[in-house]
């Protein structure tokens, strides 16, 4: 298995290389040349719990990476520190399932591959013979920071700069960064939006000066966000994984297609679905949940792109994105692997019109998603539904992809098996979940809303934040967001 940018350069990359290295030089995101097929019957696989079946998936993905490393990475990635012994749960609520990814440290999805990514990117270094010390750069709409703060803590021959919107995150999301221990972390807020974090972090990525002085004070860049395909690969896994656990169930049969709904706002953990479906899962659809910076719901309904809009910030912050990075690799495989097409594209976007259209051929290559959206009271109002009619407790993120997968079946009939994918913990959000749970409050703690919202559902307060509010904050650098990259210098001593 090989890698290639997005965008063309010619350049093939091993695995190691490519999660070493993050983005490709030409600006562009590194993907697997061919795709790997599931080439075992999905019957035979129901005997095979999570840590098995990530040991299949990404052997197929990570082919320098031998039999050791990987099983070594995956029983240092899944171990006690996920709350439940199936790592992912699968819960039936109503008339749909709900893929619990939210039991490990952070309480959020982006555990499930920031758990594993830092065992990859330092077996990877090991193996290319890279001595310098690797700086891993994150922007971060509120669970990936952490989650990557996590993960990287302490890791040996490492350094981890995380920057996130400063009041574009939950408290819960905000102390859980500002609080975190560890040598080599160090977390900094932007005067600005995710939007600009991200695209502050690209051209960081992207400066050749800059990655000349690190060269020379023993430094090299790479990324824990999802634009890094060690990022990506390990939540292929949860689908896989969800759909033969359904059939170890006896909930659908062998072969049976089945949907996911996907909470996404910089599509990659969408993207991930489809590239188990690309490897032959059964799925039928995929829908894409958005909020009310409905970008990525336009495009799907449109084939026009456009961040010609007004940023909301919402009671679903991890969502409030309107340049949603991971949807460059979905381009490259729309258009049949062209690259030119490809550059032409996230140039026009760079550009000064900020948008983009695809092509028909490229429209009518995405009949295999749905897109839709809520707005924030929707939001509310769904948590509320789902708790009334079932005592289960979303958080917002989740409530937004019970009520678009609500508007796919009005819209469509379609009475596939569907599965929720539940990105984030009711206690992440517990300000706004508490709504839904609870007539009226005056109480604006948050931490005090946690415990009046253990209190109301019987749902037990996770571990990683009992006394999150006690304790010490660690990190309070701020800067204006065209300053990022004085302040990686600063931190960095350079």
């Amino acid at each position: 298995m090989k890698y290639k940018s997005t965008r063309g350069n010619k350049e093939s990359k091993s695995s190691a290389e490519a999660i070493l290295k993050g983005i490709a030089k030409d600006k562009g995101l590194f993907v697997p040349d061919t795709f790997p097929k599931i080439d075992k019957k999905l019957e035979e696989m129901i005997y095979m719990d999570y840590k098995e079946v990530a040991f299949y998936i990404l052997k197929k993905f990570l082919g320098d990476f031998s039999d050791e490393d990987l099983k070594d990475a995956i029983e240092k990635a899944y171990d006690e520190k996920f709350e439940t012994k199936e790592i992912a749960p699968i819960v039936k609520a109503g008339d749909a399932y709900f893929l619990e990814l939210y039991h490990g440290k952070t309480l959020a999805f982006k555990d499930m591959a920031l758990s594993i990514l830092p065992h990859l990117l330092t077996k990877a270094a090991k193996k290319l013979g890279e001595d310098k010390k690797v700086v891993i750069l994150a922007a971060t709409s509120g669970d990936t920071g952490k989650a990557a703060l996590e993960g990287f803590s302490d890791v040996d021959q490492t350094e981890i700069i995380v920057f996130y919107p400063d009041n574009g995150v939950s408290e819960i999301q905000k102390r859980q960064m500002i609080t975190q221990e560890g040598e080599n972390t160090h977390v900094v807020a932007i005067k600005g939006n995710f939007d600009d974090a991200q695209s502050g972090v690209k051209k960081i990525f992207n400066d050749d000066g800059l990655g000349k002085e690190m060269e020379n004070h023993g430094f090299v860049f790479s990324s824990a966000n999802s634009i890094n395909i060690g990022r990506l690969v390990p939540q292929v896994v949860y689908y896989v994984y969800t759909y033969i656990e359904l059939l170890k169930r006896g909930d659908i049969k062998s072969g049976e297609k089945i949907n996911f709904v996907v909470p996404t706002g910089n599509f990659g953990n969408i993207l991930a679905g489809y590239y188990a479906k690309k490897m032959g899962l059964p799925i039928h659809k995929l829908i894409c949940a958005s909020n009310k910076n409905n970008v990525l719901y336009d495009f799907l309904n449109t084939g026009v792109y456009d961040i010609n809009r007004e940023f909301f910030m919402t009671n679903s912050p991890s969502m409030d994105i309107l340049i949603s990075s991971n949807l460059e690799r979905l381009l490259y495989e729309l258009s049949d692997h062209d690259e030119d097409v490809v550059n032409t594209l996230m140039n026009q976007l760079d550009g000064e019109t900020k948008k983009y259209t695809i092509t028909p051929n490229m429209k009518e290559n995405l009949q295999g998603f749905y897109g839709g959206f809520t707005t924030e009271e929707e939001t509310i109002a769904t948590i509320q539904t789902v708790y009334d009619e079932s005592k289960y407790v979303l958080d917002t993120h989740t409530a937004v992809a019970y009520k678009v997968y609500e508007q796919y079946k009005e819209e469509s009939k379609d009475e596939t098996k569907t599965v929720i994918v539940s990105t984030a913990s009711p206690y992440k959000f517990t300000k706004s979940v508490i709504k839904g749970v609870v007539a009226s409050t005056k109480e604006k703690n948050e931490f005090k809303l946690i415990e009046m919202l253990s209190k109301n559902t019987g749902l037990s307060i996770p571990e990683p934040i009992k006394n999150l509010d006690k304790k010490p904050i660690l990190h309070d650098i701020k800067c204006e967001k065209d300053a990022m990259k004085d302040t990686v210098k600063e931190i960095l001593h350079i």
